[in-house]
């Protein structure tokens, strides 16, 4: 069959499959043919906590397909990163020969691949796997991190030249980064992506980011989920490296308004692409609180956390006097089982005024009247569904480009506060009551007026919403341009 047909693989987090499932179903909406590849430990957490089957039914187009995993789980013993880093780095080891024999072996009731989406982080896997089998496929390199994140990555090698790396050690990290194109003076070392720090934990090391990195511009085209009104100054210094960029974020929310204009989607606004059990109660106790009384509190995935610092932020957050629902995954703390006695105080504030689940319907939690900010990891998915609730932010990062994205939040969007590298209950508490009560109409004014350009940019007109006309024209071309 003749036609375009998209092959997706995205690295297996969650934060990486969401935004490329949200593109998947994007593209499926403009009736393209796409593969979408998991290995079969994220398949597994998706049909048992997303409901992906419901994508399959709703979709002729989207087909899903598995590879064995790359890795080995095991015993989350360690620090989210290094289990983080052990998975990224045996995905771009053992991934090449599972997909060239998914490639080999393509059915002739679909058109052949012509367009390959790959994470980004698994550097020239595609090219390679091209060019080994000969075949013409357009190659398109997703990074699912942010731009702002994404850009220093690139410029590392240029900051060893100009001596602003290596960080020196703990005395260093407050040194103003000044050669870096469009971020001059921005960035302190503390806020570089955290390879980057000396010491850095993980098995990801900064000259490795920065090859991956590199194996990017081999790629025929670039995405990034983000809008141009959020990263224009950075989009600019992408653009004299990468020619070919297309900006389709918020994807998320992009998705939501492109299904509400269609009605193509069957009525699948069910499908979650969760990897845990959501907890709904959370909704129903919301739904019983003042507007914007309650701070939602969620690190993620795969941020750990010490006994230590759970009881400064249980503090902080009793201490605020503030409302206050709180993501506890059952992994969250590392060494929990030594000791789970908790201070009487914090137990009573917790019924007093707080809630806890293991896991939360996020993009519904932030979007409810009662939210009124987000203690968050800065992960960029979170990042970006804060901007679209139109939400300020606490940010406590913990690794790879959170660092950045907090940075971001407070200095040049203006919608929260940095509160990286500390963990104290008295500044819990200060911050929180800072983005609740003392400065609240000034974060709010700032995190709305981000959110209404974010939600221009995915309407008919708007910058991403163009954008992805212009996608899917190019991979559409390449298969005329066969032809």
């Amino acid at each position: 069959m003749a036609g375009a047909h998209v092959l997706m693989f995205p690295c297996p987090f969650q934060g990486h499959v969401q935004p490329m499932l949200k593109l998947a179903e994007l593209l499926a909406l403009h009736h393209l043919h796409v593969t979408f590849i998991n290995t079969h430990s994220i398949h597994n957490r998706l049909t048992r906590y997303g409901d992906i089957q419901s994508l399959s039914a709703s979709y002729p187009t989207l087909h899903f397909n598995t590879i064995a995993d790359c890795y080995s789980f095991g015993n989350n013993t360690g620090s989210g990163d290094t289990t983080a880093g052990n998975i990224i780095l045996s995905t771009t080891l053992h991934a090449k020969p599972l997909l060239r024999n998914i490639l080999l072996a393509q059915s002739p009731e679909i058109p052949k691949v012509t367009c390959i989406i790959q994470d980004g982080i698994l550097g020239s896997l595609s090219n390679d796997l091209a060019s080994e089998l000969g075949i013409p496929i357009t190659i398109i390199h997703f990074r699912t991190s942010s731009p702002c994140c994404f850009w220093p990555y690139f410029w590392l090698p240029n900051l060893f030249k100009t001596n602003e790396l290596p960080i020196r050690g703990d005395e260093d990290m407050d040194r103003i980064i000044s050669n870096m194109p469009g971020m001059e003076n921005l960035l302190r070392c503390r806020d570089l992506p955290s390879f980057c720090r000396p010491g850095a934990k993980g098995n990801l090391s900064i000259d490795w980011v920065s090859l991956q990195t590199q194996q990017s511009l081999a790629a025929d085209a670039l995405i990034l989920n983000t809008f141009e009104e959020l990263d224009r100054l950075v989009l600019s210094q992408i653009r004299l490296h990468f020619p070919k960029v297309y900006t389709l974020g918020p994807l998320h929310h992009h998705l939501n308004v492109r299904k509400a204009e269609t009605n193509e989607a069957n009525d699948n606004t069910s499908f979650r692409s969760s990897f845990f059990e959501v907890d709904r109660s959370c909704m129903a106790w919301l739904d019983a609180q003042a507007k914007g009384s309650v701070l939602y509190v969620s690190f993620g995935t795969s941020t750990i956390v010490t006994r230590e610092e759970l009881m400064e932020f249980w503090h902080g957050l009793v201490n605020s006097k503030r409302r206050f629902l709180w993501v506890m995954r059952p992994d969250l703390v590392v060494g929990r089982e030594n000791d789970d006695r908790i201070p009487e105080e914090l137990e009573e504030g917790t019924k007093e005024r707080g809630f806890m689940v293991e896991w939360a319907p996020q993009e519904e939690v932030l979007a409810h009247k009662a939210i009124g900010g987000f203690l968050t990891h800065s992960g960029w998915n979170s990042t970006l569904e804060s901007l679209v609730a139109g939400v300020p932010m606490i940010c406590w990062p913990y690794f790879a480009d959170q660092q950045v994205n907090s940075r971001f939040v407070s200095e040049v969007w203006k919608v929260g506060l940095d509160m990286k590298d500390v963990c104290d209950r008295d500044v819990v508490e200060k911050m929180v009551n800072d983005l609740m009560v003392h400065r609240r109409d000034e974060f709010l004014k700032s995190a709305q007026a981000m959110a209404m350009l974010a939600n221009q940019s995915v309407s008919p007109g708007g910058s991403s919403h163009s954008s992805m006309q212009d996608l899917i024209h190019y991979i559409k071309s390449f298969v005329l341009q066969k032809r």
